[in-house]
């Protein structure tokens, strides 16, 4: 870990895609792979993702579903039975085509999403409405062949939960989009302190095969976007091609309606990109593997007094339900500590030297405001679990003062360009894919989603100047 010190990272405002990468590696999140576009995820990295898996999936089960786990290998003639998603996914395939020595009768596909394999199981486990709803969810790992791979944000093989449901009607299978787009907007507003925004995809940007998908958008410190959850409608689509049927009270054989839902480990980079400074990382305390460091200073015999002080404070401040770690290497100097972990996103650190125990204070960093203060040590473990809070909604405000200041409602297409340079525009649009496709050609931005929140609006598009399509605003932008 004391490498990360040697040099400052690069500013965001000199070049943000180095300041991200140089991040990633110097706060230990993760690392490269030795297959191109693969990931490392170090032990920092993967707490981060750990708490952000434990939330959800206490969500996930609270709201009735139960986890299993489904093959990594699928037959290639699976996937061509639902047209669309086979075409959607094409580009992306890792595909075996030899195996034990031999080539394989029939190819097979390294997973990148698992409707079809779990729509051949629904088919034999669904008979009858008794049998429906059917909740599941898989924590897995999938791959798809980026061409331009970032940690975290595009890797080629990616951890994540897909929630993989079957319904008897639309009206349950719409409910179920809604409930899982329901805890991912917790998880990312309560947890990660992400202002998101909620919507519908356009036709072109939803998940091959769906008939609907819901996102969540979320704009970084460069102005871009970036998709931290989907939650699709695949109406009959799927239950057609695998036969998921069941039959009603009535004795009438009906096709299922199934759905399907996700968050993977770009929500961690998500995170990195929405509140991180040239400084490094900052951590929402509900996120961070260590909510509080103790720095404990001094030598000898007088460190042993401090240690015995802070390894007190430590327990108590644990028995609070307080992520603490004592950071007590003797061979690096305190400032160099102090900058390791404002690096490392740590929310609050705990300085406690002996002149600190002679006045009975210790001195509380904010790695947010980057003020300090002195407390009675006495009142120190009482005050923190109050101030983590705060600053974890500190956090979210930051961010949602950001999105919204980098938010502009455009009318004329000089506008429109100028604001997706620097983030999101609202804007009317024709709802044509050859307009989407222009925009995209002529400014890197496509469209993000059809906000719920949006008032009804009508007028002409601002790219071509037909009509407009969708009755309200969408938002536009370049994402990652």
């Amino acid at each position: 870990m004391a490498k990360s010190n040697e040099r400052a990272i690069t500013p965001q405002s000199e070049d943000f895609s180095a300041w991200y990468n140089e991040l990633v590696l110097r706060a230990e999140l993760a690392d490269r792979g030795p297959v191109r576009g693969t990931m490392v995820m170090r032990p920092y990295g993967y707490r981060i993702w750990e708490l952000l898996q434990g939330e959800l999936d206490a969500r996930i089960k609270a709201t009735g579903h139960e986890n299993a786990y489904f093959p990594l290998f699928i037959p290639e003639s699976h996937l061509t039975r639902e047209a669309e998603h086979v075409e959607g996914f094409a580009p992306e395939l890792a595909v075996v085509t030899h195996a034990g020595g031999h080539e394989l009768e029939e190819p097979i596909v390294v997973r990148p999403t698992s409707e079809t394999i779990i729509g051949e199981m629904f088919a034999k486990w669904i008979s009858s409405y008794r049998d429906l709803p059917l909740l599941i969810n898989q924590w897995a790992n999938v791959v798809r062949w980026e061409l331009r791979p970032r940690l975290f944000l595009r890797t080629t093989e990616f951890l994540w939960q897909e929630g993989h449901t079957a319904h008897a009607d639309e009206a349950d299978a719409q409910r179920e989009t809604m409930v899982a787009t329901g805890f991912y907007e917790e998880v990312s507003r309560e947890i990660a302190a992400l202002p998101v925004v909620i919507g519908d995809k356009t036709a072109s940007e939803r998940f091959a095969g769906a008939k609907r998908t819901v996102s969540l958008e979320t704009l970084v410190r460069d102005g871009r976007a970036i998709q931290s959850a989907t939650s699709h409608y695949l109406g009959t689509n799927f239950a057609k091609a695998f036969e998921i049927n069941y039959t009603s009270a009535e004795g009438v054989e009906t096709l299922c309606h199934t759905t399907s839902w996700g968050m993977s480990t770009r929500m961690v980079g998500a995170v990195i990109m929405t509140h991180g400074d040239d400084k490094g990382l900052i951590l929402p305390p509900r996120l961070a593997p260590h909510q509080v460091v103790i720095v404990p200073i001094g030598r000898d015999s007088e460190l042993e007094a401090v240690l015995i002080r802070a390894n007190g404070l430590a327990e108590a401040l644990k028995e609070l339900g307080v992520r603490v770690r004592i950071d007590d290497r003797t061979t690096l100097s305190p400032g160099f500590k102090f900058n390791e972990w404002e690096l490392r996103g740590v929310p609050l650190r705990i300085e406690l030297g002996p002149r600190d125990l002679a006045a009975g204070v210790a001195t509380i960093a904010n790695r947010l405001s980057g003020e300090k203060e002195q407390l009675s040590i006495e009142d120190v473990a009482a005050e923190i679990p109050g101030r983590l809070d705060a600053f974890q909604s500190a956090l979210y405000a930051r961010a949602l003062s950001f999105r919204e200041e980098h938010t502009m409602s455009v009318d004329s297409r000089e506008a429109f360009d100028a604001a997706v340079a620097v983030g999101f525009a609202s804007a009317l649009h024709c709802g044509e894919r050859s307009c989407e496709e222009e925009i995209k050609e002529s400014t890197g931005a496509t469209t993000r989603c059809i906000p719920f929140e949006a008032p009804r609006e009508t007028g002409s598009c601002v790219a071509c100047g037909k009509p407009e399509h969708y009755g309200q605003r969408i938002l536009f932008a370049r994402a990652y």
